[in-house]
């Protein structure tokens, strides 16, 4: 049975930036979220460290200035950032943070009763807002109040397959979702005048990850799979502090707070690759001087394969205040007491700094550039926002603590704009088969019952891209990878599961989400390919430096069928600051 809804505004992921956006929408139209999970367990609430804006609060490092965050930014993105973005972003930071304390976020205070600020790797001030290292729940939690206040309506435990598109007068035009109850397996059709994609990043193809279980790119594999572009998806981050072995996050507001890498003999070895920030060097740098300590043998353990991060001289009592979660991951996954001896810890895949094209004045998502490099086409009314969006704010390497604050901006600007058109879209029929593809797609996965299993083939993708596509690249590896995903897609086609039931069937949806993980690992390995150079995330050894004249562009990477993806380049927005060598 195929159920039918409507609503004005449909976003997809409960989130920040698609809360936030929701709260905005809800005071004048009728909007509904759909998320995989329970809106309060979203990726957000692991956010620990921060949000960054200028509030001058703690002035130990100097004053602080809008112009000097969005500096910051632009040179933390290895001048990839389109810097329009970035103004706007640094400008309006100060009023989101203050917004959400407004609405009753328990930031951290200062003695006076001024929110709280910290240091994070790659700001030049003391900038970051937070909440101890719980910042990410604390402000989801709020803005999920808020949401509820005003009466937005929540479908949890819905996956969506796909996104409904239709034609207009040569543009494309989004018309709803297909979705399926993961309850029921039943599928519901959710029609509306404008829709968000706010579904997250993608970590899950790596090995080692930061990223929760749900983080599986379903943003990116419906967009993939339409043929509409995914950008700069070659700049996968990795953290430069998971905790060891298992890639769990421990927030670089531990750095913030006074922490310092050390390696087995005991030296601060970031002196050497930065010697101006130090370990508050941005994470591109961070990372791949740990990977550097590792390789040239001064890792630490039996494998020598992780380094120490040393945080007990800040004392018991700062720790247990600014950072009790940090002391409890510790404690409970490696029996490490931080009080009083340091933590192991290696990179972790943490985020995508690519990912959905949006156009910078509407947030609309793009559907093609033109030869000029510029945007000749975006499709109506479909928006994305937060890590599932490619703004750009963050080129080639996020400073730390400016995703939080990117998703409560983009989310509002988001809202906006959804509001201002509402009124003058017309509603049309769907297709009279609207659904039926996804519903044979499901027959077809329970009907199997021998092929290749979902567990198998999300191990093989994991490893695969851990070994070949993680910290440091070479052409060999990624033609490796590439060949090695294209395999694993044909595979997937008799994929099977053993769970046949139509209640709560999770092997169901990790099959699905499977789909979208092969989509889009096969979008960053191609954008990885092409780009030969290194910059920020992106560290190819053969092509060990920046390209300017023929790389300062975002990779857009359109999936083509039987083919090679299609790579296009769209322009960088450069306005105040021109490239330069970045020095830490």
């Amino acid at each position: 049975m195929i159920h039918f809804h409507y609503h004005d505004v449909i976003i997809v992921g409960a989130g920040l930036a698609g809360t936030r956006a929701a709260v905005e929408v809800a005071p004048v139209a009728d909007v509904a979220v759909i998320s995989k999970v329970f809106p309060t367990r979203s990726h957000s609430t692991a956010a620990q460290g921060g949000a960054a804006a200028v509030l001058n609060n703690n002035l130990k490092r100097g004053v602080d200035t809008w112009l000097l965050h969005m500096f910051d930014t632009v040179k933390g993105s290895d001048y990839l950032a389109d810097q329009n973005i970035v103004e706007y972003f640094a400008k309006e930071a100060p009023k989101a943070i203050i917004e959400m304390e407004h609405w009753g976020t328990p930031f951290s205070r200062m003695p006076d009763g001024r929110i709280s600020q910290r240091d994070f790797g790659g700001h030049q001030r003391t900038r970051i807002a937070h909440a101890a290292d719980r910042t990410g729940h604390a402000l989801l939690h709020t803005l999920f109040e808020q949401s509820i206040r005003l009466g937005v309506k929540y479908y949890p435990e819905f996956f969506v397959m796909d996104l409904i598109l239709d034609e207009e007068e040569g543009d494309y035009v989004v018309r709803g979702v297909v979705a399926y109850d993961i309850r029921t397996t039943e599928l519901h059709i959710f029609q509306s005048k404008a829709v968000m994609l706010a579904t997250g990043g993608g970590g899950r193809i790596y090995k080692i990850t930061s990223n929760a279980h749900e983080y599986t790119g379903d943003g990116f594999g419906m967009i993939y799979r339409k043929g509409l572009p995914l950008q700069d998806m070659e700049f996968p981050q990795f953290h430069p502090t998971g905790l060891y072995p298992l890639g769990i996050l421990i927030t670089e507001g531990v750095r913030g707070e006074g922490g310092y890498l050390i390696n087995s003999k005991g030296e601060r070895f970031m002196e050497r690759y930065a010697p101006d920030f130090k370990d508050l060097a941005p994470r591109d740098v961070v990372s791949r001087a740990i990977y550097t300590e590792i390789m040239e043998g001064r890792g630490v353990g039996p494998k020598k394969d992780h380094v120490l991060l040393k945080i007990d001289h800040i004392g018991k009592d700062a720790i247990m205040e600014k950072l009790p979660e940090i002391w409890k991951f510790a404690k409970t996954y490696t029996g490490v007491d931080c009080t009083k001896e340091p933590i192991p810890v290696m990179p972790t895949m943490h985020y995508m700094m690519g990912g959905i094209p949006t156009h910078h004045e509407t947030g609309e998502v793009v559907a093609d550039v033109g030869p000029d490099g510029e945007v000749s086409k975006v499709v109506k009314r479909l928006y994305a926002g937060g890590e599932a969006a490619c703004e750009s704010l963050h080129g080639a390497n996020r400073l730390g603590a400016n995703s939080m604050t990117d998703t409560i901006v983009f989310g509002r600007r988001v809202g906006k704009h959804m509001v201002e058109i509402l009124d003058t879209i017309k509603i049309k029929d769907l297709p009279e088969d609207v659904g039926k593809e996804q519903e044979e797609k499901i027959k077809a996965i329970l009907s199997r019952n021998s092929g290749e299993k979902v567990s198998k083939l999300r191990e093989e993708l994991q490893e695969t891209m851990w070994e070949n596509v993680s910290v440091f690249r070479t052409e060999e590896k990624l033609i490796k990878a590439l060949d090695k995903i294209k395999e694993l897609q044909e595979r997937y086609k008799n994929v099977y599961v053993e769970d046949k039931s139509t209640t709560f069937n999770m092997e169901l949806k990790e099959a699905l989400e499977l789909e979208n993980m092969l989509n889009y690992a096969e979008a960053l390995v191609a954008s990885a390919l092409f780009r030969k150079e290194s910059r920020g995330a992106h560290s190819r050894v053969d092509y060990p430096n920046r390209d300017d004249e023929h790389f300062l562009k975002h990779t857009l990477a359109f999936k083509q069928e039987g083919k090679e993806p299609l790579i296009k380049q769209r322009n960088v927005v450069i306005t105040r600051f021109p490239p330069q060598e970045r020095r830490y």
